[in-house]
């Protein structure tokens, strides 16, 4: 390092280190925005869209206002109050996110999410913008530096990113969970404030006294995070490396939450179904004389796993989330000899798999949240491989309306592998937000008998005789057939997303939760 004499001047390996933090920060709060918002929202492509937006214009921002603060004062002390009001930030927002969710949720989807991750983002992530020019500006003696500087200082913050991503979303989430996380990137930040004023050649009393504060601040920050729990009928909270996963006894119920979706449902004391849909699912087993084998794509609380098990049925099921695993194991009464389950991508499992089924069922999709890759006409021809020639796959499709335009267009994918698409509507009236179950086969789909009448309205055998009188082939004509390279789920999942929130947000509106 030298000055403009020339001469080697003293190191401003500190820079380096605030660039670090600051670039580190950066990406850990944008990977962290899909935990504090997805939850709520769901984490779909709209979620992904806001944050990297709001992002790059926070950065932008910051790059413009930090240059233009330096050029005027670009001191120390100013970078450590900038550490320091972006560490206050970020420590606040486990407490901030409840308000402004409930604030933005009327907005709609795209809309709400776009203002939450701007409320809750933008500022932190403006004020971090501003370092890296400050950073250069201090470090910066001659002209003749000026780009060697910046593109060090630069290459640098990046590389922090890149490290704090990788750690953020391999190792980080999973261990410490969304809030502790939130706490302990802000506490860093804090500390940079203190190395940045102690550093400030010729400070004062004043900056001194504001260093002991924010170091009272950072050291009080880990208690901070003891009033954000997810709440009294939360029986069990983890954040995965996948999702937030959340066990919630309510009513007499037991849910398994899936960022915020519901994916089992069952009685709290015996463990027995609630959710209609699984008993329309168990009536693809009538089509069969005898139990046969099922792979089961999601596993969920492993209740339908348990019940084809139970019937005599070989069961293969495959979860790519092993804390939904674990859970199914330890609150929803899954044995090991219900099923061999299997910890991938339901995807890869039928592209590596040489076993044929009887039956395939897609049971992945929850809240309007549908992994694109497993509706499309791809991954309908691996299940169709895997499948016996008298073989059914089996959808479990989330819809507003029994002929929304996703059943649709999912059936018109299932035609290019499949011969026959039968649709068993679950919702009641018909255009209500609800379960579409699609059996598609290269067989005749006919019930070899007729089903019991129901006694009770609320009953499998009700849903099942309800499902199977409604059943339809679905209208295909105009459709648009779903691939690899073109499918466009997750902008009609948009508005099954924002219906199934709130019905879920209406319905736990009185327990202790937390989202």
């Amino acid at each position: 390092m030298k000055d403009e004499t020339g001469t080697a001047s003293r190191s401003h390996w500190y820079l380096y280190l605030l660039v670090s933090v600051s670039g580190g920060a950066i990406l850990a709060v944008e990977l962290l925005g899909t935990r504090v918002l997805g939850p709520f929202y769901g984490v779909s492509l709209f979620l992904w869209s806001a944050l990297i937006s709001v992002t790059l214009a926070a950065l932008s921002a910051g790059y413009a206002i930090g240059g233009r603060w330096a050029d005027r004062n670009g001191t120390l002390t100013s970078l450590g109050w900038i550490f320091a009001i972006a560490g206050a930030w970020l420590l606040t927002i486990p407490w901030m996110r409840g308000f402004v969710l409930e604030i933005t949720e009327p907005m709609g989807l795209r809309i709400a999410v776009l203002a939450a991750a701007t409320i809750l983002f933008f500022p932190p992530l403006m004020l971090l913008g501003m370092v890296s020019p400050f950073a250069v500006k201090l470090r910066t003696s001659t002209l003749t530096e000026v780009g060697r500087s910046a593109g060090n200082l630069y290459a640098v913050s990046t590389l922090a990113s890149v490290v704090a991503a990788l750690l953020t979303g391999f190792v980080l989430i999973p261990a410490l969970g969304v809030s502790r996380l939130l706490l302990v990137t802000g506490t860093m930040l804090l500390l940079a404030a203190v190395l940045a004023l102690l550093l400030e050649r010729g400070r004062s009393r004043g900056k001194a006294a504001a260093a002991v504060v924010i170091i009272i601040l950072a050291a009080a920050s880990p208690f901070l995070g003891a009033g954000n729990n997810p709440g009294a009928d939360t029986v069990a909270f983890e954040e995965s490396p996948y999702a937030e996963v959340r066990i919630i006894d309510y009513l007499d119920a037991r849910f398994l939450i899936i960022d915020g979706s519901i994916h089992t449902f069952v009685d709290e004391e015996t463990g027995g179904n609630l959710f209609p849909y699984v008993h329309v699912v168990e009536l693809s087993r009538i089509f069969f004389d005898e139990p046969g084998r099922l792979c089961l794509i999601g596993l969920g609380g492993g209740t339908i796993a348990r019940k084809y098990s139970r019937a005599g049925w070989r069961v293969d099921a495959v979860e790519l989330d092993p804390t939904v695993i674990d859970y199914a194991y330890e609150y929803f009464l899954l044995d090991p000899a219900d099923a061999d389950v299997s910890e991938m991508d339901g995807r890869r499992f039928l592209r590596e798999s040489r076993n044929r089924y009887d039956m395939i069922v897609f049971d992945a999709f929850g809240g309007g949240n549908i992994p694109f890759q497993l509706v499309t006409e791809e991954a309908f021809g691996l299940a169709a491989a895997r499948l016996e020639p008298h073989g059914l796959l089996v959808i479990n499709v989330e819809a507003i309306g029994w002929k929304d335009e996703i059943v649709a267009s999912i059936a018109a994918t299932l035609e290019t592998r499949f011969s026959n698409v039968l649709a068993l509507p679950i919702a009641e009236p018909p255009n209500k937000l609800g379960n579409v179950i699609l059996i598609a086969s290269n067989s005749a789909l006919e019930l070899p008998g007729e089903l019991p009448i129901p006694e009770s309205r609320f009953s499998l055998e009700y849903d099942q005789a309800h499902a199977w009188d409604n059943r339809f082939e679905p209208d295909t004509r105009g459709a648009p057939i779903l691939t690899d390279d073109r499918s466009p789920v997750d902008l009609w999942a948009e508005r099954i997303n924002l219906a199934a929130r709130k019905e879920l947000h209406h319905y736990f509106r009185d327990a202790k939760v937390s989202w």
